[in-house]
């Protein structure tokens, strides 16, 4: 099968990734990997999202694209100079909240918060504070993580961390999974 992005993409996409290019922001989601965001949120109507890692905001605008108007998204970044790129492109949807915090400590403070799908795009979520992230999911909630392949930018040691994560979340009972050796690596798990 030929790999082919044929969904339009978002209104905003051609902005955000120019911005993110001149700023020298290498870490982007790919594009087949936002396009099956976009496709797995429209599996979610009137939902709550939450994005952990929101760069400039590229995957967010592609999650946002498949949400339907009654949904909402809360995206976390902890690099202000990153986040102005989103919020300058998508502050106007009034669905999304774009939020500078430490991606932990907002873990920590919302513990409470239920999510119908997370995609975790940075340590916290991921490598940090699992558990407690896969705890704000809803039974029948999607959360997604990419980037489990082998990237040229990983720094020493981070394979072992990859494989780690993997092999948690194959022990883990409350979930079903699939991993796929598709675009950066990705994993879809559905909690039970």
């Amino acid at each position: 099968m030929i790999e082919e992005i044929i969904q339009q993409h978002p209104a905003a996409y051609d902005s955000i990734k120019k911005a993110t290019e001149a700023l020298g922001f290498l870490q982007m989601s790919e594009l087949s990997t936002c396009s099956l965001l976009k496709t797995l949120a429209a599996a979610k109507p009137e939902s709550k999202f939450l994005e952990l890692g929101t760069g400039t905001g590229l995957a967010t605008a592609w999650i946002l694209d498949g949400m339907d108007d009654e949904s909402t998204l809360v995206s976390i970044d902890n690099d202000e100079t990153l986040l102005s790129v989103a919020k300058e492109n998508l502050g106007i949807d009034k669905r999304v909240t774009l939020i500078c915090a430490d991606g932990g400590e907002w873990i920590k403070k919302n513990a409470n918060q239920k999510f119908s799908f997370i995609f975790a795009d940075t340590w916290p979520g991921k490598y940090l504070l699992l558990n407690e992230t896969l705890n704000m999911l809803e039974k029948g909630g999607l959360y997604i993580i990419d980037d489990m392949l082998p990237q040229a930018n990983w720094p020493e040691g981070h394979a072992d961390k990859v494989a780690r994560l993997l092999a948690d979340l194959d022990e883990r009972e409350d979930v079903i999974l699939t991993k796929m050796g598709w675009a950066s690596g990705i994993v879809i798990l559905a909690k039970k």
